[in-house]
């Protein structure tokens, strides 16, 4: 399987996530520079954390305007696994390919620290791997991880199993339901604010996030196999 991670100016976690693919998965990877405008030969997409464009006006609004978000989004359309972790999560609700908005965290603060998920929905493309209702570690960082949407879509996220990750124990950023990642309607979109390419390795403090991974490639091979 191969897999793009996007960079984009102020991205600071696309290497993270090309390790963990390519030393940790195995699987090839390639840097995406974000005025490209041809993802067509890429199985998986991956938009990485940081802060792209500086952040400015908002937390992902410059970024989703970007070439490479029209292949993004024709990607997402294909059914193609789309994963966006943090400030990734962030572009792709800019670009409206999740639902919902990003707001400050509650107590202002930039966070940095490592945090039970538990896993709502085992049986997205992303998920296969877990249990459901499975305990994770994954690291967090970010200034802007409040996840908000109104109740109409907060219900149907709850009936469609749109969530796929939520927070255990305490909440850090007072998201909407202790939401910690969700899901498109189609089940092929991503957005997470954790970062599972930090947490590939048990060197790392937790190898939870590999499983994640795994799970995208697993369904990828389930889904190309050739029959006779």
């Amino acid at each position: 399987m191969k897999f793009a991670v996007i960079v984009f100016p102020g991205s600071n976690c696309d290497i993270d996530m090309f390790h963990a693919i390519k030393d940790e998965l195995g699987e090839e990877v390639e840097f995406v520079w974000h005025d490209s405008e041809d993802l067509s030969g890429f199985d998986g997409i991956l938009l990485p954390g940081g802060f792209s464009y500086g952040d400015y006006l908002r937390s992902g609004s410059i970024a989703r305007f970007s070439n490479v978000m029209k292949e993004v989004v024709k990607a997402a359309e294909q059914g193609k696994p789309v994963l966006g972790v943090c400030n990734g999560f962030q572009i792709l609700l800019e670009a409206g390919l999740l639902p919902g908005a990003m707001l400050r965290n509650t107590n202002l603060k930039f966070m940095c620290r490592t945090v039970g998920l538990r896993v709502e929905n085992n049986e997205t493309m992303f998920t296969t791997s877990f249990d459901h209702g499975q305990t994770i570690q994954i690291p967090i960082a970010h200034g802007e991880g409040n996840y908000y949407c109104d109740d109409a879509t907060y219900k149907q996220l709850l009936e469609n199993g749109q969530i796929a990750f939520t927070y255990e124990g305490t909440n850090p950023n007072g998201s909407l339901g202790d939401i910690a990642g969700i899901t498109n309607a189609q089940g092929n979109v991503l957005g997470m604010m954790p970062h599972p390419e930090r947490a590939v390795d048990s060197l790392l403090g937790s190898a939870d996030g590999l499983k994640l991974f795994q799970s995208i490639v697993k369904h990828w091979r389930d889904s190309n196999v050739v029959t006779a």
